[in-house]
C-alpha cells in the first residue's frame, strides 16, 4: 500500500518515481477470465493517482506494467481494457515465462507452462506489444535464458525488459551448483545482450530462491554482504549490455525478505561507484525514464 511504499522510498535515498510491476493482486473475481487481471491495473491506478495527489516530495507511481495472457486470440481487447483502467500509466505487459520441473523446491514457483517462449501464439502477442508501443517484461529462471534469447531474436520489433538477471537459482537441485550456474549464466547473458531490443533490470537477486539464505536470518543482509556476494553478476551484466541498456531495480517488496530498501540502494550505489556520473545517472534514473516513457 502507499504508506508501505513511502516508508521504503523515504528511508534515506532520493527516490522520485517508481514503477509497479504486476504481482497478481486484486484481480477481478468475476467476469470474463481474460479480463480479470485488469482489476489489478484498476487498483494500482487508484493508488498511483493518490501518490501524485498526496506526494509532497515523496515518490510517485509513474508507470504500470500489467499482466495479460499474450496467447489469447482477443489479447488486443485485454490490452485496451488495461489502457482504459490505467489512468494513462500503462507502459508494458509482463507475462512471465518462469517454469521449473521441480516447483516444490521454490518459494515462488513460476506459473508458466514449459516452452512458453517458443509458442507461436505467445510470440504473436509479444509482437502486438511492439506495435502498440508497450514493453514486454518477463521473469524466468537461469536455465531458460537461452529460450529467452531465441524469443528476443524472433521478435526484434518489441522492446524486452529482462527482470532479475534471469533468476539464477540456488535452492533445490541447484543448491550446490552456484559456480557452474554462474559460468553458464555469463555466457547466456552475453547471448541475450547481443539482442539490441533487450534491456536489463539489475536487481532481484535477494529472493529466497536465489539461495543466499539471507531470508532465514534474524537480521537482513548488509550492503557490504550484498556487494561481496553479487558484484560479479552486476558488473558482468553491465559489461554485456552497456550502462545505456541497464537500470537498477529494487524488486521490492519481494527482496525485503532478505535486505532493507535503504541498505539495498546503499549496495547498488557501492556497486556503481566506479562508473562515470553520466553512467550512474543512466542506470539509476534516465534509462528507466526512457524505456518506460516516464
Amino acid at each position: 500500500m502507499l504508506e508501505d511504499l513511502w516508508a521504503d522510498t523515504g528511508s534515506g535515498h532520493k527516490v522520485e518515481q517508481t514503477m509497479f510491476v504486476e504481482c497478481r493482486t486484486s484481480w477481478r473475481s468475476d467476469g470474463p477470465e481474460a479480463l480479470r487481471p485488469v482489476g489489478e491495473t484498476e487498483f494500482v491506478a487508484a493508488v498511483a493517482v493518490a501518490s501524485r495527489r498526496e506526494a509532497a516530495g515523496r515518490a510517485v507511481i509513474a508507470g504500470i506494467v500489467a499482466h495479460a495472457d499474450l496467447r489469447l486470440e482477443n489479447v488486443a481487447e485485454v490490452l485496451e481494457a488495461h489502457r482504459d483502467a490505467a489512468a494513462g500509466l500503462l507502459r508494458g505487459i509482463r507475462h512471465s515465462g518462469a517454469h521449473d520441473p521441480e516447483p516444490l523446491a521454490l518459494t515462488i514457483p513460476g506459473r508458466a507452462p514449459a516452452g512458453l517462449y517458443a509458442q507461436e501464439d505467445f510470440r504473436r502477442g509479444v509482437r502486438l506489444l511492439g506495435r502498440l508501443g508497450l514493453t514486454y517484461d518477463t521473469w524466468h529462471y537461469h536455465h531458460q535464458n537461452r529460450d529467452y534469447a531465441a524469443l528476443a531474436r524472433a521478435v526484434p520489433e518489441t522492446t524486452f525488459v529482462l527482470d532479475h538477471f534471469g533468476t539464477p537459482l540456488g535452492v533445490g537441485r541447484f543448491a550446490a551448483q552456484r559456480a557452474e550456474i554462474f559460468a553458464q549464466w555469463k555466457l547466456d547473458i552475453a547471448e541475450i545482450a547481443a539482442c539490441p531490443n533487450v534491456m536489463a533490470k539489475l536487481g532481484g537477486l535477494a529472493m529466497p530462491d536465489n539461495g543466499w539464505g539471507w531470508d532465514k536470518r534474524d537480521r537482513p543482509a548488509s550492503s557490504d554482504e550484498l556487494v561481496a556476494a553479487q558484484r560479479d553478476y552486476y558488473l558482468h551484466a553491465i559489461d554485456c549490455f552497456g550502462p545505456e541498456r541497464c537500470m537498477f531495480e529494487s524488486n521490492f517488496p519481494v527482496d525485503k525478505r532478505s535486505i532493507s530498501y535503504r541498505v539495498l540502494w546503499n549496495a547498488l550505489k557501492k556497486l556503481a561507484s566506479g562508473f562515470t556520473e553520466a553512467d550512474k545517472h543512466a542506470m539509476f534514473y534516465a534509462n528507466a525514464q526512457r524505456i518506460y516513457r516516464l
